[in-house]
Order: structure tokens, then C-alpha cells, then sequence
């Protein structure tokens, strides 16, 4: 009987011991930072938004050169006009420097939004690219492994690679 209990026993921890080891959960790792600026709808994306900010730019400078040559002109002529004309000049000045930083703080907003819409459909893909690997590789969790993100070692397997196949770059 003491044989048994020993006998059933054991058998009792091979089985949890072989349970709780076929319950272990399968994770990898991909580094997705790496994954979307190799993408090349990202590339795409930064192209269109490197021409739009170059747009606000060339407006931006063209604004800004018109309020130094109208100060120019308003200083030089500053002391044939009357004190209540240069105030008034002054007055113009400064809502030409308001309206300026108006339109950078617009212009700043316009490009985030930007930014967002295109990312969007770029970062569904790249999950959905990830999600699919991940099933068909049996990996129940992907960590993120770019700097700073909390995976302190990265040693497991790496989708990047075979997300990259499975987005067709």
C-alpha cells in the first residue's frame, strides 16, 4: 500500500509537472521601430510629409521676409512721420509678428495631423502583419524589443524578419 501511494504519487507530478509545462505560453520579440521605418509605405509617408513641411516652411520664410522689409521701411521713414502714424505702424508690426506665429503653431498642428492619418493605415498593417506570424509560429505573446520599452533581453526569437517576408519587403 505504501509502494502505492509512492507509485501514485509520482505519477501525479509527472502529469502537473508535464501539464505545466505544455501551459508555458510561447513569446518572441520584434523590434517594431525597425519594423514600420523599413516599411516602404512609411517611406512614402515621410516623403509627403517632408513636402508639406517644406511647403509651411517656404510660406513661413516668405511672411517673415515681408515683416523685415516693412520694418526696414517703417524705420527708415520713422522720423518723417508723426508719432500717432508710427504707432499705428508699429501696432500693423506686431500683428504681422502675431499672425506669423499664428500660422507656425497651425502649420505644427496641420503636420501632426498628417503625421497621424498617414501612420494609421501603416501601423494596422504592421500589426496585422505581426498578429498573423505570430499565429502561425505559435507565439502567444510578441513583446516590442525597441530601446526603451521595457525588454530588458531579447534572446527569444525575433519575428522581424518573418513579418518582413509576410508584408512582402
Amino acid at each position: 500500500m505504501k509502494h502505492f501511494k509512492t507509485l501514485l504519487l509520482a505519477t501525479a507530478l509527472i502529469i502537473g509537472s508535464t501539464s505545466f509545462m505544455n501551459a508555458q505560453s510561447k513569446v518572441a520579440h520584434i523590434n517594431t521601430q525597425e519594423l514600420i521605418a523599413g516599411m516602404p509605405a512609411m517611406k512614402s509617408a515621410k516623403a509627403e510629409l517632408e513636402k508639406l513641411a517644406k511647403t509651411y516652411e517656404t510660406d513661413i520664410q516668405t511672411m517673415v521676409t515681408e515683416l523685415q522689409n516693412k520694418g526696414k521701411i517703417y524705420d527708415a521713414e520713422a522720423a518723417t512721420k508723426t508719432d500717432e502714424e508710427n504707432q499705428k505702424r508699429m501696432i500693423e508690426v506686431q500683428g504681422m509678428e502675431q499672425s506669423i506665429r499664428q500660422y507656425q503653431a497651425q502649420a505644427q498642428q496641420d503636420l501632426a495631423k498628417k503625421e497621424a492619418e498617414l501612420m494609421k493605415p501603416i501601423l494596422a498593417k504592421a500589426k496585422i502583419a505581426i498578429e498573423k506570424v505570430a499565429a502561425a509560429k505559435g507565439f502567444d505573446y510578441v513583446l516590442d524589443s525597441m530601446q526603451g520599452q521595457g525588454v530588458l533581453v531579447a534572446k527569444g526569437k525575433d519575428l522581424t524578419a518573418d513579418v518582413k517576408i509576410e508584408l512582402g519587403f
